[in-house]
């Protein structure tokens, strides 16, 4: 009886399990945060974040209360700046994005594409600021 009741305990893991990882490769971008942490600047931090992009997957215009350096560690995205004219970036590139430069990110090959975005920006200020 023992047994069964842990077999069947561990069934219900592992659907559960199963499930949270499909509900999470369902989202076309996924942010994991990294590093989060004050520096010598007066009111500003370091915050580094992985963005993962699924095929054809699109992040709107949006900005940052401060500077961005996104370099992309696989696959090819496409950035649009304001102002300038769009550059698709492959893995090992990078591009730096001025404080409050509206910008919009989307996945241009075949499979996932995965960027490091590092900010250095004003504390306390949400990181992503949706533009309209």
């Amino acid at each position: 009886m023992r047994t069964i009741m842990i077999m069947a305990a561990g069934a219900i893991l592992i659907a559960g399990a199963m499930q949270l990882t499909k509900a999470n490769a369902d989202q076309p971008i996924q942010r994991t945060d990294l590093v989060q942490n004050d520096i010598d600047v007066p009111g500003h931090e370091a915050v580094q974040v992985r963005v993962d992009f699924a095929p054809g997957a699109f992040a709107p215009k949006h900005h940052h209360p401060g500077e961005e350096i996104a370099y992309v560690i696989e696959g090819s995205l496409e950035y649009e700046l304001d102002g300038r004219k769009p550059v698709t970036l492959k893995a090992g590139q990078s591009l730096f994005i001025p404080s409050g430069v509206a910008h919009s990110a989307r996945n241009v090959g075949d499979g996932k594409a995965s960027e490091l975005a590092t900010y250095i920006v004003t504390k306390g200020s949400p990181l992503v600021v949706p533009v309209k």
